[in-house]
């Protein structure tokens, strides 16, 4: 599961950043689906900036077994840290900040 995580919220974030010039008239479900995780995660989610995600889930590239270890470092659960890539993935500049920084820590 955790050697899952990492590249499904990667492969997000490049999709959204691909998309994020597209208006739609609506929220989505995944928007709404993103919003409702979101609200239900701790404070610290919100609190990481999209570098230091970014850096995290690269350093959870490197280590999948220490990745419980490297969350709860950052006050995070596996589903609190995909809400938060999530989060990240709907602002087309802070998906390619999550992005260089995630390339620049592999």
């Amino acid at each position: 599961m955790r050697n899952a995580l990492v590249p499904t919220a990667f492969v997000s974030l490049l999709l959204a950043a691909g998309c994020g010039d597209n208006a739609s008239p609506g929220p989505t479900a995944t928007a709404t689906t993103a919003a409702a995780g979101a609200s239900t995660d701790g404070s610290q989610s919100s609190a990481l900036t999209p570098e230091q995600l970014g850096a995290l889930g690269a350093q959870i590239k490197k280590q999948p077994n220490d990745a419980d270890r490297l969350l709860s470092q950052s006050g995070l659960t596996e589903q609190s840290f995909a809400a938060a890539v999530r989060k990240v993935s709907e602002d087309p500049a802070a998906a390619r900040r999550y992005t260089a920084s995630f390339k620049s820590a592999s």
